[in-house]
């Protein structure tokens, strides 16, 4: 017998606004379930400018994490990482400098000079460099970037997109959630006697930011990749075109926070939660406990958890033997303007068949009565 029943999710509900953004190009998702909030324009090429960092630093965090490089090595300055032009770390030639100190160069001071004296001590060249992140964009998915230099300093064909940094920032949090991603969200760095506070605006505000790397140029204008988190939500943030540094101190303030207060996550199941007891047959146990094997969570307008709906399917009773894990049902969700999306429906633990005169036993009464013995 095919046994299912429906739950609806009711709440008081309010307007959820559009928002317009200036920003000629905009991605905007939900770090935990993926849902895009947001996107203009997110495919269209442009020129990241500095915000290109994000992946020149992605693989010193790589050759970190494997070992074959430690924050204490020193690499060398040469005279043409010395003379970079543009925004600059200020190390000094043919000095050597720690892994350490050039990341936060990077990262905090945006130093064309740090990024090139990386470059060479973990590439060989900075062109070579280039091309391993651009091979390693097109790994994450990032596929509709070219990366040409590690600075982000205009370079005819150094191109990318809001999605593809958004994909490279998401690969950072998630690869190097401890041990490095931390750097993003320092507020100022002093090397060499100079201090030098992060261009990014929006770690001086009480929002949650905690990374990652705004970008300029003439040609690419006024960009920012940036992430933050409240409360068990995180939401990635790119934004690039803008005019003034004002602009988009502005937008991607308006924007994370109408991300925040107008959507929410909502958990149908956690990952081992019971979601209904089924009746066995044949089993050395009567009855079993099924559970969703996934978090189920989706991140919605709050004026829309009224129309989320749930529904459970399996066929009852369940026949034993049966294995921890085995699914035996559906979990079907119906997602406002998303449409209907199905999960496994799970057997939480072992139920062995029964010996061979409780199985007898079970069938007379089901023939007499329809039901197990007890």
């Amino acid at each position: 017998m095919l046994k299912y029943f429906i739950l609806s999710f009711l709440t008081v509900t309010g307007a959820v606004f559009a928002i317009e953004t200036q920003a000629p190009q905009v991605f905007m998702k939900d770090f935990n379930t993926g849902e895009i909030l947001l996107e203009k324009n997110a495919d269209q090429k442009m020129v990241p400018s500095s915000m290109s960092k994000i992946m020149t630093v992605h693989l010193v965090f790589e050759r970190l994490k494997s070992g074959d490089t430690k924050l204490d090595d020193k690499l060398y300055v040469s005279k043409e990482a010395w003379q970079k032009e543009g925004s600059r770390m200020f190390v000094q030639v043919d000095t050597q400098v720690p892994v350490e100190d050039l990341l936060k160069g990077v990262i905090v001071q945006s130093g064309n000079d740090a990024c090139v004296v990386l470059a060479e001590g973990l590439g060989g060249t900075e062109a070579a460099f280039a091309e391993e992140m651009t091979r390693k964009a097109h790994e994450m998915g990032a596929v509709n970037s070219t990366f040409l230099n590690t600075t982000g300093l205009p370079d005819e064909g150094h191109l990318t997109t809001a999605r593809d940094l958004a994909i490279i920032a998401e690969r950072t949090i998630r690869d190097f959630p401890k041990e490095y991603a931390k750097y993003y969200a320092l507020k100022d760095y002093t090397y060499n006697n100079i201090k030098q506070g992060n261009r990014n605006t929006l770690l001086y505000k009480d929002m949650g930011a905690d990374g990652m790397k705004t970008g300029h140029t003439d040609a690419g204008g006024y960009g920012i990749v940036a992430t933050a988190k409240q409360g068990d939500r995180r939401i990635i943030l790119v934004v690039n075109g803008l005019p003034k540094s004002k602009d988009r101190d502005q937008e991607a303030t308006a924007l994370l926070n109408w991300g925040f207060n107008f959507f929410k996550n909502y958990k149908v199941y956690g990952k081992g939660d019971v979601v209904d007891v089924a009746d066995v047959w044949s089993g050395a146990e009567k009855k079993v406990s099924l559970v969703s094997n996934q978090d189920i969570i989706f991140t919605m307008p709050r004026s829309k958890q009224k129309e989320l709906q749930v529904k459970i399917s399996y066929d009852s009773p369940l026949s034993a033997p049966l294995k921890a894990g085995d699914k035996v049902g559906t979990i079907e969700v119906t997602v406002p303007d998303k449409g209907v999306k199905s999960f496994p429906l799970c057997v939480a633990k072992d139920v062995p068949q029964a010996g061979f005169f409780q199985r007898i036993r079970n069938s007379f009464y089901y023939l007499l009565w329809g039901k197990h013995s007890s």
